[in-house]
């Protein structure tokens, strides 16, 4: 009932057009007072300090400025170049380039958020002009930038791995069937879409065009061999990826691309700060809820009438994702994480699910959940990029949501999609 009447009030506050993080961070100040006292409302300052700073988020601000930086330093635009190049002959191929870049670019930032924000500020404004609907535009991009949560360097994967005391390394080797199949997926229905609303080839394939993007965008391409050859041979941890990802920006940016002065650092700055407080005011006021429905122990009722109905793992796996996708649409992908992974675990590992297997299985409601509202923290980035309302461009993102839907099935029911890789090298 509690569970209920806390939904019912985010979505009331949400469709009077309260900001999404404000209206999480209301819902948890309240359920605090009226059922834990006043007294209890001493712990939300300290509650949403600890939540926007817990020390494998430090990432999330690096990231985000790496984005930023090859979103002002030329580095996405040779992405893009290049992906164009590859596909841009195909009908709907800038569809397709969105898709195509988002994989690209989740290999560095291993954020969906800073991916979206990096090449939808690029890519949103050319699919409008060359009349694609907005909606869809905020669409594509949003559920393409979400491959960044089972595509490494992954920070869900990160999270989760640190939590539940699995391989992370083996985790992001157990992403990359997935992420790859969420993009072929994504990358059919762009071609769908196209057909059906007969929308413009780029330009005719060029095997010199090819080669000449190829070539500038080289040193782009270095991105995520560096980033992920350090973390899969151990030499850095996630977080000291992000800063070598800032680090090679700054310098492919400014010393071989030479488009990085001093105008554009402030705006790669600027960006950065922007997209991070978004994002950190998320996490932060998550904690908040998150505080009230621990205390509350509606998780732990949850988790523990999944087991007073079955224990057979294959009904288990299915209500566990009713579980996460309720979750994932009302708690930033960090915090559901943190408030989930520690009360279900024992319920993993009791019924025989391999802990690798429900990490990705874990991470791909994630990516559902940042396209469902009322959170959907991806989803209002692309629109507010797009200028679009987020209600109205859900409707156009449905199909898109199935297609990571599917993703989600074929990995809960067929477990060798995910673990193929990790039963090969390991």
């Amino acid at each position: 009932m509690i569970l209920l009447i806390v939904i019912s009030a985010l979505f009331a506050l949400v469709l009077i057009n309260v900001p999404i993080a404000i209206a999480i961070g209301a819902v948890g100040v309240v359920g605090v007072y009226i059922n834990m006292g006043p007294q209890h409302l001493l712990n939300i300052p300290l509650t949403l300090f600890n939540g926007a700073t817990n020390f494998p988020l430090i990432a999330i601000p690096l990231f985000i400025f790496a984005g930023a930086l090859m979103n002002t330093s030329g580095i996405s635009t040779r992405l893009i170049n290049l992906v164009t190049a590859m596909v841009g002959f195909v009908r709907g191929g800038l569809a397709m380039v969105n898709v195509g870049v988002s994989m690209f670019f989740a290999e560095i930032s291993g954020s969906a958020v800073a991916d979206v924000a990096a090449t939808g500020s690029i890519l949103i404004p050319e699919m409008k002009r060359k009349q694609y609907n907005p909606e869809f535009s905020a669409a594509i991009t949003s559920s393409s930038a979400s491959l960044a949560v089972i595509i490494p360097p992954s920070l869900s994967m990160i999270l989760y791995g640190a939590i539940a005391e699995v391989s992370i390394v083996q985790l992001f080797v157990a992403g990359i069937i997935p992420g790859l199949l969420g993009g072929f997926g994504l990358a059919c229905f762009c071609y769908y879409y196209a057909v059906k609303y007969d929308l413009p080839r780029e330009a005719a394939f060029s095997l010199s065009r090819l080669g000449k993007a190829f070539k500038e965008a080289s040193w782009a391409l270095l991105l995520p061999v560096i980033i992920l050859g350090g973390i899969f041979g151990g030499f850095v941890t996630a977080t000291e990826g992000a800063g070598i990802a800032v680090l090679a920006a700054l310098l492919i940016g400014g010393l071989i691309y030479r488009e990085l002065n001093l105008k554009v650092l402030y705006r790669a700055v600027t960006d950065g700060v922007i997209q991070t407080s978004v994002v950190m005011l998320l996490v932060a006021t998550s904690a908040v809820l998150g505080l009230f429905l621990t205390e509350m122990q509606l998780p732990q009722q949850l988790a523990a009438q999944i087991t007073t109905l079955t224990e057979n793992p294959v009904a288990v796996l299915a209500l566990l994702n009713i579980l996460l996708l309720l979750l994932g649409m009302f708690l930033h992908g960090a915090a559901a994480i943190i408030l989930v992974v520690p009360i279900v675990m024992p319920l993993v590992m009791q019924v025989g699910i391999d802990p690798i297997h429900f990490g990705l299985i874990l991470t791909l409601n994630l990516a559902i959940g940042q396209q469902t509202p009322p959170v959907a923290s991806v989803l209002a980035t692309a629109c507010s990029i797009a200028k679009t309302d987020m209600w109205n461009t859900t409707r156009v993102n449905l199909p898109m949501i199935g297609v990571l839907f599917i993703v989600l099935l074929l990995v809960t029911y067929v477990p060798v999609i995910p673990l193929f890789l990790v039963d090969l090298f390991y």
